[in-house]
């Protein structure tokens, strides 16, 4: 798995309590309580390529607060077992990247602090922020255990040279549209797009869909979960379905809905037809970015974080265009954040919070917005970082224009998460495996229900 860009988003896995390599050890906080000049606190991150914006931020803020921030970067999967086990041995970091997935049972285990109370000391402006971003770091109870870094969407990268032989302009993927009946002109470029080892298209006759050279769109294997940020969720999303009766802190849930399973059928017949990858083949290689840059795939739904992966790179010329419209009449796209967090054993919590007003402020994401990896949180920070996207020549607008026209949907936030993720993950891989029907994704609906009463 990457360790630069590619998992840092995708709900993927439960937060695991197994122990990691001896190079996790030795990470505890440095100097004393309070935020006086000289003093160190230890920040982690799991994005290599954020990290040179986010050691300019340090050095900034160092010359300000006297403060040394040290970072370290670990792979996705080391980092989140590399903090569960810092939790247990007292040698967790002051300060972390957070996700949304992992917060609230990082909350029920008392490991993070409470910064409400200093948000409100410090008169910390919560409207700066993109509409929504700063609500989901609160609970129920109306603890505060976050400040918004940066968001996300998802659109579609696309090989331009293949779309064009195809006869596509820019325009026309702009104005893709899907259903479930017949998939609507989204899939009538999908099939066009696909093609066998003989070189006939998917929608010509004699096409042998057990020989496929292009698949028309990429099914990625880090998506195959009970979020599908960037597999099925754009188009359930756009099938006037939702994962559950609320969020955040969703307590029943929508798998089982006609709206859903629908979706899931039609989703499963471009794997069927050979338009998309099998299962296994996604599982298999994980992050369809490679596939794509050997000519494999047409399309890749993937997320903004993704950008510099796909656009950044001089082999195959790639653009952006949105998610299709879906059967509600508009497109959909998961809007998901990050935040960081204080772990609540830091002894040097006066520092931590000084360094993570910093991050939330529009000092250090305008500094991220400047080196174009990712959008800021802080609206007037996106706008930086798109003219920084649009200064590498990069159109990125297919990510920003739903936030502006509101198609957004906000990603699930529930305790028992991780058993949520596991149960559904476990069903839609099986039902597009073939190995299940509709029903066994209801059943596991009702499972996930029972966590909840």
């Amino acid at each position: 798995m990457r360790t630069t860009s590619r998992a840092r988003r995708t709900v993927a896995v439960a937060v695991v309590a197994a122990a990691v390599p001896v190079i996790l050890a030795g990470c505890s906080s440095a100097g004393g309580p309070g935020a006086s000049g000289g003093s160190t606190i230890t920040y982690w991150l799991w994005d290599s390529n954020q990290q040179p914006a986010y050691q300019q931020c340090a050095d900034d803020f160092q010359k300000s607060s006297g403060v040394t921030v040290k970072i370290e970067q670990f792979g996705w999967s080391d980092y989140w077992q590399g903090l569960t086990t810092g939790f247990a041995s007292g040698t967790a970091p002051d300060v972390f990247a957070d996700h949304l997935s992992y917060y609230p049972e990082f909350v029920s285990q008392g490991q993070l602090l409470d910064i409400s109370d200093r948000v409100e000391k410090d008169g910390v402006d919560l409207g700066i922020y993109q509409d929504g971003l700063a609500d989901l770091w609160t609970t129920q109870e109306g603890g505060r255990y976050g400040l918004p870094k940066d968001f996300d969407t998802v659109a579609t990268f696309y090989n331009e040279k293949m779309v064009t032989d195809a006869g596509y302009t820019a325009d026309q993927l702009s104005d893709l549209a899907w259903n479930t009946a017949d998939g609507g002109s989204f899939e009538k470029l999908v099939a066009h797009l696909t093609v066998d080892q003989n070189g006939v298209r998917g929608d010509e006759a004699g096409f042998d869909k057990s020989k496929v050279a292009v698949y028309g769109l990429a099914l990625s294997g880090n998506g195959l979960n009970a979020s599908g940020q960037q597999t099925w969720s754009p188009y359930a999303l756009g099938n006037d379905w939702y994962y559950g009766d609320k969020t955040p802190w969703t307590s029943s849930w929508n798998f089982g809905d006609k709206a859903f399973t629908d979706t899931l059928a039609w989703y499963k017949g471009l794997i069927d037809k050979g338009y998309m990858p099998s299962v296994d083949i996604a599982l298999s290689e994980q992050d369809p970015l490679n596939g794509y840059l050997a000519g494999r795939y047409a399309l890749v739904t993937d997320g903004s974080w993704m950008n510099g992966s796909y656009l950044g790179q001089d082999k195959v010329a790639t653009k952006v265009a949105p998610t299709p419209v879906g059967p509600s009449g508009e497109r959909a796209s998961l809007f998901n954040g990050l935040s960081d967090g204080i772990w609540a054993g830091s002894k040097n919590q006066d520092a931590a919070w000084q360094w993570v007003k910093y991050l939330a402020s529009a000092d250090c994401q305008d500094v991220i917005g400047d080196a174009a990896v990712v959008f800021p949180a802080v609206k007037s920070s996106t706008a930086k970082a798109e003219a920084a996207f649009k200064a590498k020549g990069w159109d990125v607008t297919g990510f920003t224009e739903q936030v502006t026209d509101g198609t957004t949907k906000l990603l699930p936030i529930a305790d028992h998460w991780s058993d949520v993720n596991d149960t559904m993950k476990a069903a839609i891989e099986s039902y597009l495996k073939g190995a299940s029907d509709a029903g066994a994704l209801k059943t596991a609906n009702d499972q996930v229900d029972a966590l909840f009463k």
